[in-house]
């Protein structure tokens, strides 16, 4: 991948709430990690029905979350690939009660399946090679101004881009991170 992926904010409340699906997020994590895919396959590695999953994919589409890749299909065959992109969203300030309503509940279904994912990989884990050791771990504080905050962010988002634009090495798996920062009482 060359340079940066481009920066969108989502604003439309439309297609906020179209990340917020449950079937979507799941779609939208797979072509993710395994890249691009058909509907079919799709449906079939996710237990879900075709006829949904590509609508499913079409509302996706419609929000820039995903986009037919052309060069893959043969014949009707379309496949659907992840839009690399530095998603944002709306600053809290920013948000009118609605737009609140589902960032908080997208959000908290988010660290939910973080912290599921994470303990199904650590009880998963045995002789893979090193991998079963790939579980680093950090908690702390630091004492910042807001534009500091902003920075450190920044830096955070910049360091994730560069990785996810490296061609890995051969043994490479996909690691999820999480960053999660707010202002103590």
């Amino acid at each position: 991948m060359a340079g940066e992926p481009a920066r969108h904010e989502i604003t439309d409340l439309e297609a906020l709430t179209s990340l917020t699906h449950p079937r979507r997020r799941r779609i939208l994590d797979h072509l993710y990690k395994h890249g691009p895919a058909t509907s079919a396959t799709l449906a079939r590695e996710l237990d879900l029905n075709t006829g949904a999953t590509s609508y499913h994919l079409r509302e996706l589409a419609k929000h820039g979350f995903v986009e037919e890749a052309p060069e893959k299909g043969h014949g009707r065959e379309r496949w659907w690939r992840f839009v690399m992109a530095d998603f944002r969203f709306p600053r809290r300030s920013r948000q009118d009660a609605k737009t609140r309503a589902v960032l908080d509940e997208m959000n908290t279904r988010a660290f939910a399946a973080d912290i599921q994912q994470f303990q199904q990989a650590l009880a998963d884990t045995s002789d893979q090679g090193g991998w079963d050791d790939a579980f680093p771990y950090s908690r702390g504080s630091i004492r910042v101004s807001l534009g500091q905050l902003e920075a450190f962010f920044e830096e955070y988002v910049a360091l994730l881009m560069k990785y996810s634009g490296e061609e890995p090495d051969d043994d490479a798996r996909t690691v999820s991170t999480v960053f999660m920062a707010y202002p103590e009482a």
